[in-house]
């Protein structure tokens, strides 16, 4: 069993592939078959696939605060205009919609968290786009970012209330460009590369819900981590290495989110949620 990303690189050489692996450790640690975890994978990647689809229609979440958006993104992706490109855009887009559905109180899958399940499936559908991905390889790309969230999870933190955003959209974006490193034929230490670069670039970011609610800025948020997923994995598919090691950035997260004002986590107490406008949404939203 692996204890962080540089003990998962060593531990995958082991088996033919990092989804293998973690197949390996659950059924280990759970006791289970191998087709039940599989399954209960297959469950999970048919629940984001659908909450994509869903977040597509536009329907507004039960506080009217947010819903819409991934509809716009898709028809401004349509209209041929788009400046970002249609993966990278598209991979914000999905992102925004699997939001945009647990603002609805839909079901989504957390990834690792509700706030932050839009940027792994956000960028899977990218991969489906650009990569063709079949349905094995959708089944393993979530195995693979389920191994790096544990490692991150393992040596810091994925709750926005203890570590802030960086935490949580920091932790989903860089779990998903680690999978999609892999999903593009990159090695383990790439996987680890886009990891540093992801999170090193997310470090600090505040947790501070609108109102209190997963809604604003927590929708948009999962956009810019997908995003950021996916100029990672390109980065470090490229050779770029950080010159800070991997397990040393998880570190530094977790001792940022530790020295983050309560203000920044999750108390809807500081930043944007204490905007005269942040204020006027709770007002409105609580009476």
């Amino acid at each position: 069993m692996f204890t962080n990303v540089e003990s998962l690189i060593e531990e995958a050489k082991k088996y033919d592939s990092v989804a293998e692996m973690m197949i390996a450790i659950e059924i280990e640690q759970t006791g289970r078959e191998r087709a039940q975890i599989i399954e209960m994978m297959e469950h999970n990647l048919a629940t984001m696939l659908a909450s994509v689809e869903k977040g597509l229609l536009g329907e507004k979440s039960r506080t009217g605060l947010t819903g819409g958006d991934a509809k716009l993104m898709d028809a401004y992706i349509k209209s041929g205009k788009a400046l970002s490109g249609d993966v990278i855009l598209g991979a914000a887009r999905d992102a925004v919609a699997v939001n945009e559905v647990n603002a609805q109180m839909g079901l989504i899958c957390a990834t690792p968290t509700a706030g932050s399940a839009g940027c792994l499936p956000g960028v899977l559908t990218a991969a489906i786009q650009k990569l063709g991905l079949s349905h094995q390889q959708q089944v393993d790309f979530l195995f693979v970012g389920g191994a790096f969230g544990l490692a991150i999870a393992n040596n810091a933190t994925i709750s926005g209330a203890e570590g802030g955003c960086q935490a949580e959209v920091g932790s989903a974006a860089a779990m998903a460009s680690a999978a999609l490193v892999i999903a593009a034929g990159g090695s383990t230490a790439q996987a680890g590369y886009a990891i540093a670069l992801t999170l090193q670039n997310m470090l600090g970011l505040i947790c501070d819900p609108v109102a209190g609610l997963v809604e604003i800025p927590c929708v948009h948020r999962n956009a810019m981590g997908a995003s950021q997923a996916m100029i990672s994995a390109d980065m470090a598919l490229a050779g770029v290495a950080p010159k800070i090691p991997v397990d040393e950035v998880i570190s530094c997260m977790y001792n940022v989110g530790r020295t983050l004002p309560a203000a920044f986590r999750e108390t809807a107490d500081g930043g944007l949620a204490q905007t005269p406008t942040g204020r006027k949404i709770m007002a409105d939203v609580f009476g």
